[in-house]
């Protein structure tokens, strides 16, 4: 996934570059992620990142909410991050990540 990895080099580096590559390949990519959040109750706040105008943010709690508690520690545990840093560093960095991966406002099929 070339564009995947130029885009995580850019905004983040080592455990954090793990976690947010971990957490969209073990989903089945961006639109399974995307597809995750959104039954998450995050829809809006989703569709803020694919599309071409401000990125809306999202909170620590609510991505731990979107995500569910099963697999945050499940990227806890690989990555070493606790999971309360966990949901705030990717709190910061997917609405960037799903922004960039999403270029025109289309979520990529795979």
């Amino acid at each position: 996934m070339g564009m995947f990895d130029g885009v995580l080099g850019g905004l983040v580096g080592g455990g954090m570059a793990a976690a947010v590559s971990h957490l969209i390949d073990e989903q089945g990519g961006v639109s399974a992620i995307v597809t995750k959040l959104e039954q998450g109750g995050l829809a809006e706040t989703v569709k803020s990142w694919v599309g071409t105008g401000t990125n809306n943010p999202v909170s620590a709690d609510q991505l731990h909410q979107a995500l569910g508690p099963d697999l945050m520690q499940q990227l806890s545990a690989k990555t070493g991050i606790s999971s309360d840093v966990l949901a705030q560093k990717l709190s910061e960095l997917l609405p960037q990540v799903v922004d960039k991966l999403t270029p025109g406002g289309v979520v990529p099929k795979a």
